[in-house]
């Protein structure tokens, strides 16, 4: 049970521009600006299974607020951790001690199952298209092969004729993507795993660049690499 009185809070959600649902053109108002939409946050779930909404409903009896977004101590106390009106909303600039899980309520609120198992929009959205979704560490670019795409991608998009129109700047975002064909993705896994097997044969940055660029089209390198790069006064 809630024992007291939640204050009307902003509603947090996403800024998006708002389209035409059947031609999907962007909407704009008769100043010209773009007409923008929020998109609020898919509702959590409590350890039961069942959903628990991050928003309270449109017949609250407190008109200041019906569709408002709760906020986490009201979230947090629904879930049974008692009155949170004492508990700071976040530590110091969003930095908690080492092992704690109950200094905060972001932090609470973080810790829960829901929130750390919780499906991204992104993946929602790409599951229902039939596209898998794989998150890689945050690893250096030469790593990380999708980043090489995106710089191929950036230099392509460069070279379009420079707009300010939202239209043009998606159309040309997803031309620029598009140019990069499968054959390119796979010469830049391919690269991205030499330096892998180069660093894990305790190559420095230098030496794996020159390696991978000496082995072009091979995964892994020799296993002689070590002597070779003594031959070249690299070691």
């Amino acid at each position: 049970m809630i024992k007291f009185t939640p204050k009307p809070g902003t509603n947090w959600g996403v800024k998006v521009s708002k389209r035409n649902p059947i031609t999907g053109n962007v909407i704009y108002h008769p100043n010209g600006s773009i007409e923008k939409t929020k998109i609020l946050m898919r509702d959590a779930r409590f350890e039961n299974g069942e959903p628990q909404p991050l928003y309270f409903p449109m017949d609250h009896p407190d008109q200041n607020l019906q569709g408002k977004f709760k906020g986490m101590a009201v979230i947090l106390q629904e879930r049974g951790f008692g009155d949170m009106m004492k508990v700071l909303a976040s530590c110091k600039n969003f930095k908690c001690k080492p092992g704690e899980t109950r200094c905060c309520c972001r932090r609470m609120l973080y810790s829960q199952l829901d929130f750390v198992e919780g499906e991204s929009f992104l993946e929602t959205n790409c599951c229902s298209h039939g596209i898998q979704v794989i998150f890689l560490p945050k690893f250096h670019c030469e790593l990380n092969f999708i980043e090489q795409c995106w710089g191929r991608a950036k230099s392509v998009y460069r070279t379009y004729p420079p707009s300010s129109r939202e239209e043009d700047l998606e159309s040309n975002t997803l031309k620029a993507l598009a140019s990069i064909p499968l054959s390119m993705m796979r010469k830049f896994a391919t690269r991205s795993c030499r330096f892998m097997d180069a660093y894990d044969c305790g190559l420095n940055g230098r030496q794996a660049a020159w390696a991978a660029q000496r082995y072009k089209g091979h995964r892994v390198l020799p296993q002689n690499i070590l002597e070779e790069l003594e031959e070249q006064g690299m070691a």
